[in-house]
Order: structure tokens, then sequence, then C-alpha cells
């Protein structure tokens, strides 16, 4: 029976069929056919969105209309039978670069990176599209896409060894990326909370000793994600949940201003008195007493 949820739209005028969608859909709700991006049955949706920020042509946003209920059985079963009926191995596209109508997912939806020189061309051109920062060359003027080298530092980083703490596990929950977290989820509760960058687990070996210990862990990308997005997650987060405080942890370069914003802007719209905080870390892994300029 249908009923009135959210579910994606594709313009099909803005879509250029390059496939990054599929790429991202983990319930196999898009495929490439006729060289546009197709919703392949409404039941595959979950409405979510976790699609949205991989179009560089911005084609993809989420309405809301009358549809069937999402089938997460079903899509895992599609994913299934689709990703056994692909070769294993060679060419996984179909000619001019451009996924097939069965997308180019591996196993159980998760996605496999195009191989060769073509994959890397085509994740080049997905960057220097992406998202109007206009990038070029090395960095296009932006310090959060700038090459940088870092020499190994002769002391560690705080002073202490990156295990002087003991073992340390990973955040304990799943999914980690805002846009996936429901706000009911049970481990929120009663939980000191930790938005990060997603760069910044790879860019410090203390992440988890350090910056994230103690704290519910979620993250995402504020340069390539739908901020308002994020928002409206964490408001409902906030709003929902009961967590006692929040604290987001952004690289030190301008780009990753914001998340901050969006947090911000979550705890307006949710209309809570959660406590705020904000960490800044600098792209060799140290807290940064000052932002890039």
């Amino acid at each position: 029976m249908d009923t009135t949820r959210n579910i994606l739209e594709i313009d099909e005028e803005r879509c250029d069929g390059c496939g990054a969608c599929v790429l991202d859909c983990a319930e196999g709700a898009i495929a490439i056919v006729d060289g546009k991006a197709k919703i392949v049955s409404d039941s595959f949706c979950d409405g979510l969105g976790a699609c949205i920020g991989s179009c560089p042509q911005g084609a993809l946003r989420i309405i809301q209309r009358e549809a069937v209920p999402f089938d997460e059985e079903a899509a895992m079963e599609h994913v299934r039978t689709r990703d056994s009926a692909q070769p294993r191995s060679g060419n996984h596209h179909a000619p001019h670069g451009r996924p097939d109508g069965h997308g180019v997912h591996g196993h159980y939806g998760l996605a496999r990176q195009p191989e060769g020189a073509e994959g890397a061309e085509r994740a080049g051109q997905a960057g220097r599209a992406g998202h109007g920062h206009g990038h070029s060359g090395g960095h296009g003027g932006c310090p959060g896409s700038m090459i940088r080298s870092f020499a190994k530092a002769d002391t560690p980083l705080f002073g202490v060894s990156a295990m002087a703490e003991g073992p340390v596990s990973g955040p304990g929950h799943w999914p980690l990326k805002i846009r996936l977290v429901p706000p009911t989820a049970p481990y929120l509760k009663d939980a000191d909370v930790l938005v990060a960058a997603d760069c910044a687990a790879a860019a410090s070996p203390l992440f988890h000793s350090h910056f994230a210990k103690g704290k519910v862990v979620l993250i995402g990308c504020p340069k390539f994600d739908d901020t308002d997005a994020y928002a409206q997650r964490l408001a409902d987060i906030l709003a929902t949940s009961g967590i006692r405080s929040m604290t987001v942890l952004r690289m030190e370069v301008p780009c990753c201003r914001g998340l901050t914003a969006a947090l911000a802007k979550a705890r307006e719209l949710s209309g809570t008195n959660v406590p705020l905080n904000e960490m800044v870390m600098t792209c060799q892994g140290a807290p940064a007493p000052t932002p890039l300029a």
C-alpha cells in the first residue's frame, strides 16, 4: 500500500550518467539506463539520501511523494542477485566509461572503485566538477585541497606515544555517517556525541584515544555533503535522542567550518539547550590553537 514518504527524485536534464550515485546506493535502488540514472524500484529506496552528495551535477534530491514502503529485505536480495551476475574481474563498465544497467557494486552492495587509468580519470573528473569549487591543478586556492607533505615529527603528538594509553578500540556502534544515524538509535541515549570531520580519523593516530574517547562518534564532510541535511538530522538527534552533549571536531582548513555551522543551526532548529563544543585539529592530527585563514 502506498504511503507518503521521503524518496529520491532524479533530474534527468541535469544527470550526465556518471554513475557516482550508483556507487553510493547500498540498497541498489539506482541504475544507469540509456545513459541516465533511474530508480530501479521505489521499494529499494530508503529515502535517507546517502547518494545525494555524490552527484557532481546536483541532479538528486529527496522529496515527499506517494510510494510503496521501503523493503530492506527485498533491496538486499536485489543487490545480492545483481552482484552475483557481475563478472568478478575485467571490465565493469559499459562503453564510454558509463556503468552498465547493473551498476558497479561489489558483493552485498559494497562499492568497488573503478580500476586502472579509466577509474583514475573518472575520479579526477568528479573532483573537478563537484560542488562548484572550480578546483584544478593542485588546489585551486582552497587550503582544504592544498597538497602538503609533512616531515616525520621527532617527538610524538601531544608528547606521548600513540599507544601510551594502551590498546584503543573502535567506536563500538554503527552507522557512523551523520545522515545514516537514526535519531532513535539506542546508543545515543545519555551519550556525549562527537560530530567529526571524516578526515580526522585518518589524520590523527590519536583520534580514538584522545579526541573520541568516551564519545559516540558521527562523521561527515561539509565540503562534499549537504550541510542543510546535516543540520536537520542533527536537530532531530538533539530533539529526540536524549544526548548529554555534542562536540564538533573539525579540521583547521576553512572548508571544514561548515560542520560547526551545521551544528549551530541544528541546535537552533531543535529548540534545545544541549551543550555544544568545538575542537579543531591540524592537518597533522594535533589540536589546533587557531584555524587557518
